[in-house]
């Protein structure tokens, strides 16, 4: 009885949380994806995205450090609900008009949206059988490319229908309402809640410090610097990049959605390979070595290149750049302190926080300093190379790795 009840509890969070993170993906990846749009009327170069993305991923990495004693203190759920409000606000606030305020709502917006992975973690980190938790993060994770997808398809739609500011409303109210239907989740959900959790300031230095001091966490760290690095720069540019080259929103949207399609089979894929079939460090070397080799490939993206063809690279690195989270998430939540997934999880996720605000600097610089979006893609791609090596010479082999899956 109490085995049916854990497994409906699971079932219900992980839909929550799905849905919870396909809205928090669609509000942040929106404002880059109808870019082409806002920046051709707000007269502004392509080269400035790199510092909405950066001011973003600036936020997020500050949220991800901190969010791990409000968890603990109001409840994953809760903060779930703040979370998406905050980041309604923010949409909404990007349409107010001023440049100053476009680049206030990317750090409410970053922020925001990055509380929800660790909450959405603490959660599943209760719930989850352990053997079983990369594919169940997995499935959750699937969200990310969801919302990539809806707002690759709605968003360049919505955009031709009301304009730019019309489809950040629409995304806004969406998010807002959504928080109000996760209230009755509460009581359940947030039952495990500390109220006399306080935050300090020191918890920025513990949580990093945690991270920083097992090899193994130190390892999903770097990990998720270059992974989330360079997905940053895949969501942020790639559209910016198809226009740049003569193809129409509309067109660079639909090729950019059909590469996230890839994304979904593919988080379950390489989640459904690290729950005991594959040592989970092995499988993200993997992914990292794929990363490197999408983006080399892009680096020779030109004119000439056809859609289908540029469809076919964005594919690889969908399968790659898009899908790595589930399995790096369940490992971070495994190798946490008993009771601080969320802590351990944001800790993690912070690095790869200052890989989504460098690295799409570094592409704006090389951009600039090149005028190719392809060269971009290229060096963008250089850490995931170093991660895939160092994760490959650390995994376990034979004997040793069929007991660690055990």
């Amino acid at each position: 009885m109490r085995a049916d009840r854990t497994t409906k509890l699971l079932l219900i969070v992980l839909v929550a949380m799905f849905v919870q993170q396909a809205f928090a993906t669609l509000g942040r990846s929106l404002p880059p994806i109808i870019a082409p749009a806002i920046l051709d009327d707000l007269a502004l170069d392509p080269a400035w995205l790199g510092v909405y993305v950066g001011a973003a991923a600036l936020s997020a990495l500050l949220f991800q450090l901190g969010c791990g004693s409000f968890i603990l203190r109001y409840g994953a759920m809760r903060m779930s609900q703040v979370a998406l409000v905050l980041l309604g606000v923010g949409l909404a606030l990007a349409t107010a008009g001023p440049l100053l305020l476009f680049l206030v709502s990317a750090v409410i917006g970053g922020g925001a949206a990055a509380m929800s992975t660790p909450a959405s973690s603490h959660l599943l980190g209760r719930y989850s059988p352990p053997r079983q938790a990369p594919l169940v993060f997995s499935i959750k994770q699937t969200a990310v490319p969801a919302g990539l997808l809806v707002a690759g398809i709605l968003g360049p739609w919505l955009t031709g229908l009301t304009g730019w500011r019309g489809a950040l409303l629409i995304a806004a109210a969406g998010c807002i309402v959504f928080a109000a239907m996760l209230e009755p989740l509460r009581a359940e959900f947030d039952a495990d809640r500390v109220p006399g959790q306080a935050f300090r300031l020191s918890d920025f230095h513990t949580t990093v410090a945690a991270v920083l001091h097992a090899a193994p966490l130190r390892r999903l760290a770097f990990a998720c610097f270059a992974f989330n690095g360079l997905q940053t720069v895949f969501t942020s540019y790639f559209v910016v990049a198809l226009t740049e080259l003569g193809h129409g929103l509309a067109a660079a949207g639909l090729v950019f959605s059909v590469a996230m399609v890839i994304a979904v089979p593919g988080r379950i894929f390489w989640g459904w390979l690290g729950s005991g079939r594959v040592d989970p460090g092995l499988v993200m070397s993997w992914l990292a070595l794929g990363m490197a080799v999408g983006s080399a490939a892009m680096g020779l993206l030109g004119a000439s290149w056809s859609l289908v063809l540029i469809g076919v690279v964005a594919t690889v690195l969908s399968a790659t750049a898009m899908s790595w989270h589930g399995v790096l998430l369940s490992e971070a939540a495994r190798l946490a302190p008993k009771g601080r997934a969320g802590s351990a999880t944001g800790g993690v996720l912070s690095f790869g926080q200052l890989g989504g605000l460098l690295l799409p600097l570094c592409y704006s610089g090389v951009l600039v300093a090149t005028g190719r979006h392809g060269w971009g893609f290229a060096a963008c791609g250089l850490p995931a190379l170093v991660v895939g090596i160092v994760l490959l010479r650390a995994a376990p082999r034979g004997e040793e790795g069929e007991e660690e899956n055990r």
